[in-house]
């Protein structure tokens, strides 16, 4: 996988049915390795590693309801309140961050209602 402009964490990683795997430390389980999973498990690993935030307030990959449809955001961190602190939308390397990208994590955020949203 590219190298991101993060520290450079320990994954664990097998390959298995010809795919590559990666271990998603918070939903506890082994996740096909593509693009823009290898983004938010940096984005994870810096989350606990660097900022600090406890692995139990974090959630990954959870359905939400927008406009009537039903999207999944990519990770969230809560409060010790259980109110939404933290709202992140992962791309992969090769995708540009555009105005369309601001615009679905602010679509999102009308139902999270987060105090933040991080954007990589």
């Amino acid at each position: 996988m590219k190298e991101l402009n993060f520290k450079a964490y320990e994954f664990r990683t097998k390959k298995a049915d010809g795919k590559w795997w990666i271990y998603d430390i918070i939903r506890r389980k082994y996740v096909v390795l593509q693009p823009e999973e290898w983004v938010r498990q940096h984005v994870l690993h810096f989350l606990i590693e660097e900022k600090g935030y406890p692995k139990s307030l974090i959630n990954v990959e959870k359905a939400l309801t927008v406009n009537e449809l039903t999207k999944r955001y990519d990770v969230v961190i809560y409060t010790r309140r259980g109110d939404i602190f933290l709202v992140v939308e992962c791309k992969a390397p090769n995708v540009s961050i555009t105005q369309d990208t601001f615009d679905q994590i602010a679509r999102y955020n009308l139902a999270l209602k987060s105090t933040y949203l991080m954007v990589t």
